[in-house]
């Protein structure tokens, strides 16, 4: 099916840009999986918020979790089953390649509160 509900895309692209990872993390995970202990490594290159850093990497394994949930990421297989790494979906390559959806400097206050007490109140 090749129809993405309006609601389900503006929901995932928001989480999308509100997320403490960046477009290049987005980018990557795209074209190699990526693990939390990846991102904890390198939360200079693939974080750009300096707000709240990821102390740990279940920080990050939350986020990757959020993410999951709203379909952006997936988590990647190899033969024996899930791995620790995660890999962008198709509807997260479809926000990521349209940049009309994905607009990192068109940023919302109003957005970013919906989509962080959406976060804090639905998934926990």
């Amino acid at each position: 099916m090749n129809i993405i509900s309006k609601k389900i895309l503006k929901r995932s692209a928001n989480a999308m840009r509100y997320s403490l990872l960046n477009q290049l993390f987005f980018r990557d995970s795209n074209s190699i999986g990526l693990s939390s202990l990846d991102v904890l490594k390198y939360q200079k290159t693939y974080i750009d918020r300096n707000l709240n850093p990821f102390k740990t990497s279940e920080k990050i394994e939350s986020e990757f979790r959020w993410l999951i949930t709203l379909g952006v990421l997936r988590r990647e297989v190899d033969g024996q089953g899930l791995t620790s790494k995660v890999r962008l979906t198709p509807l997260g390559r479809v926000i990521l390649e349209n940049k009309e959806i994905y607009n990192l400097n068109e940023t919302n206050n109003f957005e970013r509160l919906k989509t962080w007490i959406s976060r804090k109140f639905l998934f926990q």
